[in-house]
């Protein structure tokens, strides 16, 4: 089982979960992904709202091959090429239909120089657990 907690000590997060608790047995790690489309060219190229939602898609789909969903997903590292406050709030309004509002995952946010190719502006990687 998966639980998330949120301490009252803590900040209140906006979007993900302080503590992530798995007693799931199997592990998935899903590599980083970016805003490719099946072709292999980036989606949404200068539109961080749209390149948002097409790695979230494609994280969809590795976990489905793997036999999971975004439900079992307990943390998400996300790599933003020049973050800012205002593309913080971009990226959390994006992801957000993505994930469960009652149990969102532990998560960090990281800005980055630079990505594999440069009109990619995000790269998030994911951990889930299930049995």
């Amino acid at each position: 089982m998966n639980s998330f907690h949120n301490p009252p000590a803590l900040a209140t997060p906006n979007g993900f979960s302080h503590v992530a608790q798995s007693t799931h047995r199997r592990t998935i790690l899903v590599s980083g992904q970016v805003a490719y489309g099946p072709d292999g060219a980036v989606v949404g190229a200068g539109d961080l709202a749209a390149q948002t939602r097409q790695v979230y898609a494609n994280l969809e789909t590795a976990l489905a091959d793997a036999g999971a969903s975004m439900r079992d997903v307990v943390k998400t590292t996300l790599f933003v090429k020049d973050l800012s406050p205002d593309k913080a709030v971009i990226v959390r309004a994006a992801r957000a239909p993505f994930l469960a509002a009652d149990r969102p995952p532990a998560s960090t946010m990281v800005g980055v120089a630079s990505l594999a190719r440069p009109e990619l502006l995000l790269e998030v990687e994911a951990m889930a657990m299930l049995d």
